[in-house]
């Protein structure tokens, strides 16, 4: 497959456009530039970006299985949140002695009197060891809990609901102090990276970096993955399952492995946005933050890769603003939002840019 074919030569140059804009600009303007200037971007502005661009990853993922497959799960905040975790094990055995009560073990783990690490923290002072936990357990879930609700047939409004079952089941036990996630308060109070100060400016720039990095690699591997003929035989099984069953295909297989990828997908950028946003607790895997991820998607364009990650940029941008000037109202807005787009754009913000294009 060619390059052309693969985005054309517009979508390359949006592509390089952004790389340019994070991999030259911002860090000129954020680290090299006097913070009494001007044009100084600030460290709010970088972490906010690279907070936005975890969600844009998720917003790919989620369009990988409801736009080309027809699987529309309410319970992507599951895997984004299990990443989250895995990671944040990790960064809360960096903090070493640096705690409130300056012990070894995280302060949540000190105050509730234990004296030695659950066994699912086995090795978590490795990097390597829980970076391959956040892709792997939310893989694990997925292809577990997909194996078996493909292989029983269950579509449509049922799984949604089986989803969002899942992912509330998954919140209520993480909020249990004695699972060892440190309850309703979760991780937080990061501190290193590879023994790296994670609140310097570098190590931020580095961080919403390699989030633009992923998200330009999900972006592309997804585009190859739908234009291929494994992504025809998706887009029949979206369409017509019964006929693609019909003529020879198991499209279980099919679709239990888009789901798992997508999945991983969301564990990888977990683990990338936990340390920017400095906080992972229970309420990341609510049905509402899933439910959330449906709407970026909408809210761009469903069946759109970019639009996808459009729809998670322009939502969460608002939601940025809303929450700062006018916290009571945002929950209004994003209603209004999702019923507009519903009724009048449901090719979505990337279908309604198209539609101007072709005028």
């Amino acid at each position: 497959m060619t390059s052309a074919r693969l985005y054309g030569p517009k979508g390359w140059a949006l592509l390089g456009a952004f790389a340019a804009f994070v991999f030259v600009v911002m860090p000129i303007f954020n680290l090299y530039v006097p913070q009494e200037s001007s044009f100084h971007m600030s460290t709010y502005w970088v972490t906010l970006l690279g907070k936005i661009l975890c969600y844009a990853i998720v917003a790919v993922a989620m369009d990988l299985v409801w736009g080309y497959a027809g699987i529309l799960s309410l319970g992507h905040g599951l895997f984004f949140a299990l990443g989250g975790y895995a990671f944040g094990m990790y960064l809360m055995r960096q903090i070493g002695s640096d705690g409130q009560y300056r012990q070894p073990m995280p302060d949540f783990m000190v105050f509730l009197d234990w004296k030695e690490f659950p066994w699912h923290w086995w090795n978590s002072d490795s990097f390597w060891w829980c970076a391959m936990l956040a892709v792997v357990v939310p893989g694990l879930l997925a292809y577990v809990f997909g194996y078996f609700a493909f292989r029983s047939r269950v579509k449509g409004v049922y799984f949604s609901i089986i989803t969002q079952a899942l992912t509330f089941a998954a919140m209520l036990a993480f909020f249990r102090n004695a699972m060892g996630f440190g309850g309703n308060n979760g991780f937080t109070d990061f501190r290193r990276i590879l023994d790296i100060p994670i609140a310097t400016p570098q190590m931020r720039m580095i961080l919403c970096a390699t989030s633009a990095l992923l998200l330009i690699g999900v972006l592309l591997l997804g585009r190859w993955l739908v234009t291929s003929k494994f992504g025809r035989v998706l887009a029949a099984i979206r369409d017509a399952e019964a006929r693609v069953m019909f003529c020879g295909y198991d499209t279980m297989y099919y679709k239990l492995f888009v789901w798992t990828l997508s999945a991983v997908i969301c564990g990888i950028a977990g683990a990338l946005y936990v340390p920017q946003v400095g906080i992972i607790n229970p309420s990341e895997m609510s049905p509402a933050n899933s439910i959330e991820i449906a709407i970026w998607v909408a809210v761009g364009g469903r069946g759109s890769l970019a639009g996808a990650a459009l729809g998670a940029g322009l939502v969460n941008g608002a939601k940025s603003f809303f929450t700062q000037n006018y916290p009571e109202y945002w929950l209004f807005f994003l209603g209004a939002i999702f019923i507009a787009i519903t009724l009048f754009l449901p090719q979505g913000v990337l279908g309604l840019v198209n539609r101007f294009r072709k005028s």
